[in-house]
């Protein structure tokens, strides 16, 4: 049986850590940030993890067991 295709979409947006855990970047960084206050802006700015309850289905989608 041949290898399994990763889907496109969520290679651009995850990427996984050496221990396993799925990171991600945040919404809301392209524009409106005159809005923002600092602290939001450095908030969305930082790649966050993944919520557990999501990660397997992330990890299927990526090709990954």
């Amino acid at each position: 049986m041949p290898k399994m295709k990763s889907k496109s979409s969520a290679k651009k947006r995850f990427r996984l850590t050496g221990t396993g855990k799925v990171k991600f970047q945040r919404a809301g960084m392209r524009h409106n940030q005159e809005k923002m206050t600092g602290k939001e802006q450095r908030h969305l700015s930082k790649e966050a993890e993944l919520a557990p309850e999501m990660v397997r289905g992330v990890k299927r989608m990526l090709g990954k067991r």
